[in-house]
């Protein structure tokens, strides 16, 4: 059988076909478009017109490749950006109407059960493991073992909210990072009684801005051909404190850094070293296997289960 899943993220909508018919899932196309769908009011609750229409167009061009394919099942979900937004049940609408596209809302807790199955199916969870998730609306948190989910739980402190809220500052001042490691702090108690409970080693990092830590430090890598890779420790610190201390137009001219990710991948750098400093984290690691994975994972498991044409 033939899928498309479609992952209606707050920054990136993107789009993935495959055919479940092997082993593995084989994947035959896959793009993504920036539609920046929290732009200018994530924090109201409210996606802007000029969004709204975006993702609309992104979802029509979808649609086009998904019939050029001849796809039997489409499986669209929308996070943080979409469940949050007072409109987003209009956008839901429309992209139905307008796009022919079925949009499922999943729940944080949703969110994070499929991005820890598609993790798990990178091979990196080892041991006992602390998966990390940013988004531009939610960052899901699981800790996990290879068997099991100790626990897991999504925070609305995406790069885009902590963007719109706290990033008032070029390059960013001492105090707006006060100000975002004081939300943290506030946001994540619950998070912390956890890493002290169950003590995860390692932190995953799910695609999105890891993989632009990983690339940058590893520009010769392709990542479009792996599903996991170690991010060195001292050199993603580095890394790090070069993002955090440099302006928007030092970022620009940074070679590896998409044109999407210049402010927000300060935020997404704060919020990895603060993770990393409250869990005493000692290992680091990219997957690029993420919540579309992770869906599509699902997918597999279902058509596995039907009966065969030859039972039938």
């Amino acid at each position: 059988m033939r899928v498309a899943v479609i992952d209606l993220g707050t920054n990136t909508f993107h789009l993935i076909i495959a055919d479940l018919d092997g082993t593995e899932p084989n994947i035959i196309y896959k793009t993504n478009l920036p539609v920046r769908l929290g732009e200018g009011k994530i924090n109201d609750n409210i996606i802007i017109q000029e969004a709204f229409e975006r993702g609309l167009l992104a979802l029509q061009q979808f649609n086009l490749r998904i019939k050029e394919h001849g796809v039997s099942l489409v499986k669209a979900t929308a996070t943080s950006a979409i469940r949050s937004a007072a409109n987003g049940a209009d956008f839901v609408k429309a992209a139905k109407k307008f796009a022919g596209i079925e949009i499922t809302v999943i729940s944080g807790e949703e969110e994070a059960a499929f991005i820890y199955q598609a993790v798990k199916a990178t091979g990196l969870v080892k041991d006992r493991s602390l998966i990390m998730d940013i988004g531009g609306g939610s960052t899901e948190f699981i800790i996990c073992d290879p068997k099991q989910v100790f626990w897991k739980k999504s925070y609305n402190i995406g790069a885009a909210r902590l963007m719109q809220a706290y990033f008032h500052s070029d390059p960013i001042n001492t105090r707006d990072k006060s100000a975002i490691t004081a939300h943290l702090t506030t946001e994540l108690a619950d998070l912390k009684e956890k890493l002290d409970k169950y003590l995860p080693n390692h932190l995953i990092g799910s695609a999105g801005a890891f993989e632009t830590f990983t690339g940058m430090i590893y520009p010769e890598l392709d990542l479009k051909t792996i599903k996991s890779h170690t991010i060195p420790m001292d050199d993603y610190q580095k890394l790090s404190a070069r993002f955090i201390n440099s302006s928007h137009a030092e970022r620009e001219n940074m070679p590896g850094l998409i044109k999407l990710r210049v402010d927000m991948i300060v935020m997404a750098a704060l919020l990895t070293d603060y993770i990393l400093e409250l869990g005493n984290l000692q290992q680091m690691s990219l997957s690029t296997y993420d919540l579309k994975m992770g869906v599509l994972a699902s997918l597999k498991d279902q058509t596995d289960q039907l009966p065969s044409a030859k039972a039938l």
